[in-house]
């Protein structure tokens, strides 16, 4: 048995193992017990994250890789340890799915070749979810994979840039070319690695902090003290050097700042 790749699914099957072994080889394995793997496919990936201590979780939305995973997987790769107490499948969408229910609130690191329609809000619901995910990594669009790791001071920096790395310490690690998928994307592919930081809490209000660095982006090209004049500003706070700059000149520890700022400004 083996499975087509659905285009109403976004699927591309990785055929090269070694970069499938260096994708699971991403993980530290330090902080946690369990792995949650999203879109395992026909478990290219799967069988490296087997061979590591932590439970396998994989959650997968298409019927057919589901019925593959519990009935030919295990035959193929006879030597790994499929039994329910390292291996369980999970048919479903992870965007759909309470993280914390699942595993009981324990903490699991996320791994995936993501398909790229949906990662960006992979990243997000893993975000919301920080205190229970230690770990992150994973293979996306190589232009969403740079943006996540990109830092200030370049166009492709934005919101996606910030927000992950308010919480979450990102190295991009290699890029994936097309030809290694079936069938192949149009564009490369990057994978990221995401390990959260010791403190993970922010000084500031997290829904106006989200809410800084949503509105400043929007109107990127613009000074803050003009992208950010919903927030009401008094102007002794508008002649602060800080509102004379660009979003994409910020720091994260400055956007930190700049919502501090705004949010002594009584909102």
């Amino acid at each position: 048995m083996s499975v087509k790749a659905k285009k109403h699914l976004g699927q591309h099957f990785l055929t090269d193992e070694s970069i499938a072994k260096n994708i699971a080889d991403a993980l530290t394995g330090k902080g946690y017990n369990d792995v949650l793997e999203i879109g395992p496919g026909m478990g290219v990936l799967t069988k490296y994250l087997l061979q590591k201590k932590a439970k396998v979780t994989v959650m997968e939305l298409d019927r057919e890789s589901v019925a593959y995973l519990h009935e030919t997987f295990p035959l193929e790769h006879i030597k790994l340890d499929t039994t329910k107490e390292k291996f369980e499948i999970l048919e479903g969408d992870f965007l759909k799915k309470n993280i914390q229910d699942i595993f009981n609130k324990k903490q699991v690191a996320i791994i995936g070749n993501f398909p790229y329609n949906i990662s960006t809000q992979i990243v997000f619901k893993a975000i919301e979810n920080r205190e229970f995910v230690p770990e992150f990594a994973g293979m996306f669009q190589k232009e969403v994979a740079k943006r996540i790791a990109e830092k200030e001071g370049s166009k492709v920096y934005g919101i996606l840039s910030v927000l992950t790395q308010a919480f979450f310490d990102v190295e991009y690690l290699f890029t994936v070319p097309p030809t290694v998928f079936n069938p192949p994307p149009k564009v490369d592919s990057g994978v990221i690695r995401l390990i959260r930081k010791d403190d993970y809490s922010l000084p500031v209000d997290e829904k106006l902090f989200f809410r800084v660095v949503k509105t400043a982006f929007n109107q990127r090209r613009k000074m803050l003290r003009s992208s950010l004049k919903s927030f009401k500003l008094s102007d002794s706070l508008k002649e602060e050097p800080i509102f004379a700059k660009r979003p994409e000149q910020l720091s994260v520890q400055e956007f930190i700042s700049l919502t501090q700022k705004i949010a002594s400004n009584d909102i």
